[in-house]
């Protein structure tokens, strides 16, 4: 990496004002007559004063910009640890909220047939479906919030090789055949029939996973669902859309959000976490790339993926 990124802010600023003002002073001192052709020696007492007067003024500005530097990076981690507490305890809440209600419910459950032993066969399966349905979702839950802290805090340390993205797309869209047909929802797959990249099998099988989901979910019966992929020098370019009835504008802005939901009611009902998206925007982020989320005749995301880390 290079060292100037792992500077902070203030230092950036202390040395680059430095910087200028050392390239000033020597070019003041050495052609202290800016219409002289060449170099002369120095030996005038003008001159050397000239030069403990630049030293004296480049220290106390030395002085007055490092505490200045210092200050600013104060500032600056300050204002960042306080936007990072916020967002901690924003989290902490929305995960609180995800988990009350699976966890209310199978205590409810488990409650009724513990209190209840001679509960007839039929409600007792019931209540024992229930309350599994319930715990797939809070083990769903932690998966993605796993994933997303992984991403968040542990980049380095996801493993990257060379995967065919078509390949990873095609097993998708076998394993979700069945729900794809459930809801009458076509998948075209307009991808070249390989795409390598570098990358992390796992996020980028998530990537186009949780899209697919989102689509079966969302875009409705009778829905298509279009995958394709344009190649350039450096990346690959996916376009993911279906024909559905798209997000309402005001949505578009949030959708990647973690628990973000335009209607909760019916996305829980769904069995969706409310982190597929993020998770997806997150890992492409990881894979260097960019993606945004348009209204184009249904719900479009257009998003990238580098050929090399």
């Amino acid at each position: 990496m290079n060292p100037i990124h792992q500077l902070t802010e203030g230092r950036k600023m202390f040395l680059t004002v430095m910087t200028i003002f050392i390239g000033y002073a020597v070019v003041f001192i050495v052609f202290d007559d800016f219409d002289r052709q060449r170099l002369r020696p120095i030996g005038s007492v003008d001159d050397l004063h000239l030069i403990i007067f630049s030293l004296v003024v480049m220290l106390i500005l030395t002085f007055v910009l490092h505490r200045y530097a210092a200050g600013m990076d104060q500032r600056i981690n300050r204002d960042g640890a306080e936007k990072q507490a916020a967002m901690r305890r924003q989290l902490t809440q929305n995960i609180a909220h995800e988990l009350k209600t699976p966890v209310a419910s199978i205590q409810g459950y488990l409650e009724t047939l513990s209190s209840h032993p001679d509960i007839d066969k039929e409600q007792r399966e019931q209540f024992l479906q229930r309350s599994l349905a319930q715990a797939q979702r809070l083990a769903a839950l932690l998966r993605d919030i796993t994933t997303l802290q992984r991403i968040d805090e542990a980049p380095g340390l996801h493993t990257f090789e060379n995967l065919d993205v078509a390949a990873i797309v095609e097993g998708i869209q076998r394993e979700t055949a069945l729900q794809l047909a459930e809801n009458h929802i076509t998948f075209d797959n307009q991808l070249p029939q390989h795409i390598f990249l570098q990358g992390n099998a796992t996020l980028v099988y998530g990537i186009f996973r949780n899209l697919t989901d989102n689509a079966i979910a969302y875009a409705g019966s009778g829905a298509n669902i279009i995958v394709s992929a344009e190649e350039s020098m450096h990346a690959w370019h996916f376009s993911f859309r279906d024909n559905g009835p798209g997000v309402a504008s005001q949505h578009l802005p949030r959708l990647f959000e973690r628990f973000y939901r335009i209607d909760k009611g019916r996305s829980r009902e769904l069995g969706g976490t409310g982190l597929g998206l993020a998770i997806v925007k997150n890992a492409v982020m990881l894979h260097g790339g960019t993606i945004n989320a348009y209204n184009d005749h249904g719900l479009r995301f257009d998003f990238t993926l580098m050929k090399q880390r």
